[in-house]
């Protein structure tokens, strides 16, 4: 299996995650198939069969977050470089129209669009990685190709 960047910071809030499904999500669920069964008849029990299913969510996703937390490979943002794209960096881009956006380039497991954290796997990701400032790329994206310039570097 291949390691995954991720920031201490992502690692972090996958910890967290695991805790709380682990240590909340997973009681609470026990007590609720311990309700429902109670209420009698588990044939046609509603209650009993949605906390069962939920019981196997859990279970499901409890395994993801422990293989995802095995496979991270914590990467180090002290010292990063500013002269070129490079994993835990923030990048700015402009698209054709001169529309500028900020990214943070970080590992798939902590990727967020809505918080412009996108994946160094990902196509724009992948594309990014290793240019330096005034840099063009053209990006496949599903809604068609486009092209950016890389406006600015940091590592914030």
């Amino acid at each position: 299996m291949d390691k995954m960047p991720i920031t201490k910071e992502g690692f972090d809030k996958l910890k967290k995650e695991l805790e709380t499904v682990k240590n909340v999500f997973i009681p609470e669920n026990i007590r609720d198939i311990e309700v429902a069964r109670a209420h009698g008849d588990l044939s046609e029990n509603a209650e009993y069969a949605a906390a069962k299913e939920r019981q196997s969510y859990l279970h499901g996703k409890l395994q993801e977050l422990e293989n995802n937390l095995a496979s991270c490979n914590i990467i180090a943002l002290k010292g990063i470089p500013s002269d070129r794209v490079v994993f835990g960096c923030f990048v700015t881009i402009a698209d054709s129209e001169g529309e500028e956006i900020k990214y943070q380039l970080v590992g798939p497991f902590e990727s967020d669009i809505s918080r412009n954290k996108i994946s160094v796997t990902s196509p724009i990701g992948r594309a990014l990685v290793g240019k330096s400032i005034d840099a063009e790329i053209t990006v496949n994206t599903p809604g068609g190709t486009r092209n950016f310039q890389i406006i600015d570097i940091s590592a914030e």
